[in-house]
């Protein structure tokens, strides 16, 4: 990797965890303007606690572990900080199953921004998608989960 793709590949997540905090304090000021003294002390606390230590930092972990068995949990928790290549192999042979997953949670997030999400309507057609937004429902859980859904083909082709 050569340093132009490093210093893009930083400037990016840089630029991203930028918008995703101001996106994020927005909201919880919105929030915290609804709360009593005590309820907002209760969600500053746990809320940096899940944002911050469960989400950044075991979230990811245990996803490499899930989707790298090869790896142990402590393995998976070493890779980050390894530079050695067999692991980083193992890491990227789990790519397609890692992909796969980002980009069904962003269809789901479409699917409910979609149907759930109350919008002022400009274009022909948003209101009747609206109207049958319980399709959401029929749509997102219907994932392979409960038998083959869908998504069955999406992980088939992706050979997961």
């Amino acid at each position: 990797m050569d340093i132009f793709s490093i210093l893009l590949t930083v400037a990016g997540l840089i630029l991203f965890e930028t918008i995703s905090s101001v996106d994020n304090a927005i909201i919880n000021a919105e929030v915290l303007s609804t709360m009593s003294q005590k309820a907002r002390k209760w969600f500053l606390f746990w809320g940096l606690f899940f944002a911050v230590f469960l989400l950044r930092g075991m979230l990811p972990w245990g996803i490499v572990w899930a989707t790298t068995p090869s790896l142990g949990p402590i393995e998976a928790l070493t890779a980050t900080f390894s530079g050695d290549p067999e692991i980083s192999h193992k890491v990227e042979q789990s790519a397609p199953i890692l992909l796969c997953g980002g980009g069904v949670f962003l269809v789901f997030l479409f699917f409910s921004w979609l149907f759930l999400e109350e919008k002022h309507f400009g274009l022909p057609g948003e209101e009747t998608l609206f109207r049958y937004g319980f399709w959401f429902y029929a749509v997102v859980p219907n994932d392979g989960v409960f038998g083959s859904g869908w998504l069955d083909g999406v992980f088939y082709h992706a050979g997961v």
